[in-house]
């Protein structure tokens, strides 16, 4: 594994603090450690800072079983802050500065866990697995045995790991200086795998505001992985909507993307990018190379440009000019997948199921009254009441190329018992000035 710019080595402390319970929820061992890296060198004189609180409770989806969430909050000495629970791993919070030094959330989410087990949540900031994206068809050959995976997208592929997927877990934690590793085992069988399997991720922020996640995993038996972590991001602010969305800047270090069909299916083959709306290699505005696209919007994975022998390479740039705000992303990983929230609720059309043996399919007719079956067509509820729609944040999952296991030209994502599947990704923030 590699990871660039490494902390200048500290001396680690800890203090005894006390959680505050949430919404009155039942709190035992109200005493926990919060933890602090001090930094030898001479112009750093803060530490980063983790604290744990609570996020209240979530039941197990097997078992039932009531289980605390907590809540961990790093802090630098710029101020930049980041929250991440233990439900679904799930990066909840980014606060960061802009150029007149005011800070925003810049991640879509939810205040609480009944809002992240909401039908219509769309994997908010949440740790992906076994598989992230689409594995076609459900199923896939290893060693010569097929593998029937559940169908959870259309009834006709996998998508993120299935109906219950690492993101539906409350994951194990252990706190050491600034970094929170999370930790979920995944039982033989699980969601159709072959194999046992022991994940984690381990999250740090640093001293230059760059925010690392490090995941890692073994296997029992000869089994496809491919871990991506899902925040949506918007740099003006989690509740400023397509129009911010649109002003941003963006640029992408691929020279390819993966062919997919309609049901983003990879068919196999690599575009190059050049003369497309996919050529993001020179800073492009959002929203005009949005609406050049097909179905105006990016939902694609751009296959990294890198040396065979690279291992973090830069991934992408996005700039907000308004207020400034940047942020890049570095990864170990062949392909990122740019998603612009495209499937998020549309403000500008009504939806009505088709039958109620067809809900999964929706009939759109623009502006014309409709009797509501359900709240397909209302905004998602996140954060302080932000409404969330269609392009209001923009996605850099990070991952091997979709599908990879059914794809023998594609880097290989099979983990094999004795190795060890390692994924590294950092978002950089910065703010460039006027």
């Amino acid at each position: 594994m590699s990871e660039t710019s490494k902390a200048t080595a500290g001396t680690s402390s800890s203090v005894s603090v006390t959680i505050q319970p949430m919404d009155g929820a039942e709190q035992r061992g109200s005493t926990i450690e919060a933890y602090q890296m001090a930094s030898t060198t001479a112009n750093d004189s803060a530490p980063v800072t983790v604290t744990v609180d609570s996020f209240g409770t979530v039941a197990h989806p097997k078992t039932g079983t009531t289980e605390p969430v907590k809540r961990f909050t790093w802090r630098n000495r710029a101020g930049v802050t980041v929250q991440a629970i233990t439900y679904g791993a799930i990066i909840t919070s980014i606060q960061v500065p802009d150029r007149k030094g005011r800070f925003d959330d810049v991640v879509l989410g939810f205040d609480d866990i009944p809002g992240y087990q909401t039908p219509n949540n769309p994997y908010f900031g949440a740790t992906i697995g076994r598989i992230a994206n689409r594995v076609g068809g459900g199923r896939f050959t290893l060693n010569g045995q097929e593998y029937r995976v559940t169908r959870n997208f259309e009834n006709r592929h996998q998508l993120h790991g299935g109906a219950i997927g690492f993101d539906k877990y409350n994951w194990e934690s252990h706190v050491e200086g600034p970094v929170v590793t999370l930790t979920h085992t995944s039982p033989d069988g699980d969601e159709g795998y072959p194999g046992a399997v022991i994940v984690s991720v381990r999250y740090e922020l640093k001293e230059d505001n760059r925010f690392v996640a490090v995941f890692r995993a073994v296997s029992t038996k000869p089994t496809p992985i491919n871990l991506t972590n899902h925040s949506y991001f918007n740099l003006a602010g989690h509740g400023t909507g397509h129009e911010e969305i649109y002003r941003h800047v963006v640029s992408v270090n691929a020279d390819k993307i993966t062919e997919t069909d309609a049901d983003s299916i990879p068919s196999g083959k690599l575009l190059p990018v050049g003369g497309t709306p996919y050529d993001l290699r020179i800073p492009r505005e959002l929203g005009p190379a949005m609406a050049k696209t097909p179905s105006e919007g990016y939902d694609e994975n751009f296959c990294i440009t890198k040396g065979t022998e690279q291992g973090l390479t830069f991934v992408s740039r996005t700039v907000h000019p308004h207020s400034g705000r940047v942020m890049e992303v570095y990864s170990d990983q062949p392909g990122v997948q740019l998603y612009t929230s495209n499937f998020m609720p549309d403000p500008n059309k009504n939806i009505r199921p088709r039958s109620e043996n067809a809900a999964d399919y929706y009939e759109v007719t623009r502006l014309e009254p409709v009797v509501r079956d359900g709240e397909a067509d209302l905004p998602i509820r996140g954060k302080a009441g932000a409404k969330y729609f269609k392009h209001g944040a923009f996605c850099f999952e990070t991952q091997n190329y979709p599908d990879a296991i059914n794809h023998a030209n594609f880097p290989s994502s099979v983990l094999n018992p004795g190795e060890q599947y390692v994924h590294e990704v950092h978002y950089k923030f910065d703010v460039v000035r006027d």
